[in-house]
């Protein structure tokens, strides 16, 4: 008897809610209007600290988009390269790629950031922005490189076979052919990667990055307000990430239904 063997997708993304996860996409419009009404409640009613604290968190939401948009495209182009090494048969490039997203992955993104900003100073100094996002681009380039890897090999082998066949070569097969269709089963995992690159931006406030989460902790240690301060910034990065996830389920639904044509 053949056994089948069911395959378990874990991310530490954020949660998707897709329609047709009844339950999920409940929650997620409770989990949304929940966050929105509180944080209404808190600056319209309450005020006090947290009017005052979110005058002063603008410039940080602003430092932590630029530095999650430059690290995810950053980390796309690494991965790109990365799973095309992957799948490489030249065995060299295929394991120079296959170290680095085992030793990447393998080392949390913390001390990552410590090592490359600390550590690495003591020979080439790097500026904290520049450090942040070269560190959580080549620690994300490590996963979206098993995402285009995986992208790629679901592309039937037949699609390369017919473009080798009509004359290109297996560069333009890779760009023209392949690439434009993988993309399609790509897109959805990079959304999601890109939530969690977001969520894990909060942690270049030690490199002295402006962030939301240094503006707040700045706040907190002249004002001694650590409940306030810390319950407005839970709200505020659940916010982002709900509406960043319905985004990205809005994406993956309308990428199915264009396959369905």
């Amino acid at each position: 008897m053949a056994e089948h063997h069911a395959t378990i997708e874990v991310s530490d993304g954020a949660a998707i809610p897709l329609r047709k996860d009844r339950g999920l996409f409940s929650a997620w419009r409770l989990s949304f209007v929940a966050a929105l009404c509180l944080f209404a409640y808190l600056v319209i009613f309450k005020q006090g600290p947290y009017l005052r604290l979110l005058k002063l968190l603008p410039g940080g939401i602003l430092v932590t988009f630029e530095v999650t948009v430059a690290s995810i495209v950053v980390s796309a182009v690494i991965g790109l390269f990365t799973g095309l090494g992957r799948l490489s048969h030249n065995r060299l490039i295929n394991l120079v790629a296959s170290t680095y997203v085992e030793v990447v992955r393998g080392i949390p993104l913390l001390v990552q950031l410590f090592y490359l900003y600390y550590a690495m100073a003591r020979f080439v100094p790097v500026p904290d922005i520049a450090a942040a996002v070269i560190a959580m681009s080549v620690c994300y380039g490590a996963y979206m490189g098993e995402i285009f890897r995986a992208g790629i090999e679901s592309i039937d082998r037949g699609q390369t076979e017919a473009a080798l066949s009509l004359g290109f070569n297996r560069t333009q097969t890779m760009f023209y052919v392949i690439l434009p269709q993988a993309w399609r089963t790509i897109l959805p995992p990079v959304g999601n990667e890109s939530i969690a690159l977001l969520k894990d931006t909060s942690l270049v406030s030690i490199l002295a990055v402006s962030d939301l989460l240094r503006r707040g902790r700045e706040f907190a240690s002249e004002s001694f307000l650590y409940f306030e301060t810390f319950t407005l910034i839970a709200v505020i990065y659940l916010l982002i990430t709900l509406i960043l996830s319905k985004l990205v389920s809005t994406m993956e639904e309308r990428l199915r239904y264009y396959e369905r044509l």
